[in-house]
């Protein structure tokens, strides 16, 4: 007996075609298999994206996220389903491109704030002498109007009935000692034997910022002489030099 080469049919021996289909029993029939698709697995270019792009804050890794993530793009789509891992490479290019985005703006920020920062201390600092100025000529509106320097900076403050206790010449934030990232100081100096109603003849105010080196880098000084004296990095006195 054999069987039928198309309908596997069994044939006595001897006999040419096939009872059932009527194939000739005498053809050889070769059956070969379709080649099996292989898979090839997962795109390396794909997790190098990904790899280069979680370092995105390095610059040549979030660039080469970005190439890595259209070559491996580019490959998986032409493997007809060979390749995996396109969501991996799209994950490396989103991160590649945040990081060729955001470096640069970090860069051009690290040059733009200590720049912003030294801009602002020095505005701090030409507020500071105008407010010492300002300070200094009340204290000598006061002196006029009430036979001595005042016993402190509020007694220069804004009140609705000025008078020696608040005499009205200076605003409530200066009076208050703190303006415009600096702190003031005020010290009287009274004569006669530094009786406690001897009329006090002298003073000396100061302006030191309320942060070194971040609200301001001079510190300065005023006194009855008008005279504005700085220092870099200590306290001005009346021995300190002149500002020019």
């Amino acid at each position: 007996m054999k069987p039928c080469p198309l309908c596997a049919e069994l044939n006595a021996d001897g006999v040419r075609f096939c009872c059932s289909c009527g194939a000739d029993l005498d053809q050889t029939v070769s059956l070969q298999p379709a080649a099996p698709v292989t898979e090839e697995g997962t795109s390396g270019k794909a997790i190098g994206s990904l790899v280069c792009g979680i370092f995105f804050f390095f610059l040549p890794t979030a660039v080469a996220a970005v190439i890595l993530g259209h070559i491996s793009r580019s490959e998986i789509r032409r493997s007809a389903g060979r390749l995996r891992g396109s969501g991996m490479a799209l994950a490396g290019l989103i991160l590649g491109y945040m990081g060729s985005s955001v470096i640069p703006i970090m860069i051009i920020a690290a040059i733009a704030i200590p720049n912003l920062l030294r801009a602002r201390m020095a505005a701090n600092e030409a507020s500071a002498t105008v407010s010492l100025r300002v300070l200094a000529t009340a204290c000598e509106t006061y002196k006029a109007q009430y036979g001595g320097y005042p016993r402190a900076l509020a007694n220069l403050g804004p009140s609705d009935s000025p008078s020696a206790d608040a005499a009205g010449l200076i605003d409530v934030t200066l009076a208050s000692g703190r303006e415009s990232g600096y702190v003031f100081g005020y010290s009287p100096v009274k004569t006669e034997g530094n009786r406690v109603a001897a009329p006090v003849t002298a003073y000396g105010a100061s302006a030191d910022p309320i942060v070194p080196n971040s609200t301001g880098t001079r510190h300065f000084f005023i006194d009855q002489t008008m005279v504005i004296r700085w220092e870099m990095n200590k306290s001005a006195s009346g021995e300190s030099p002149p500002l020019e």
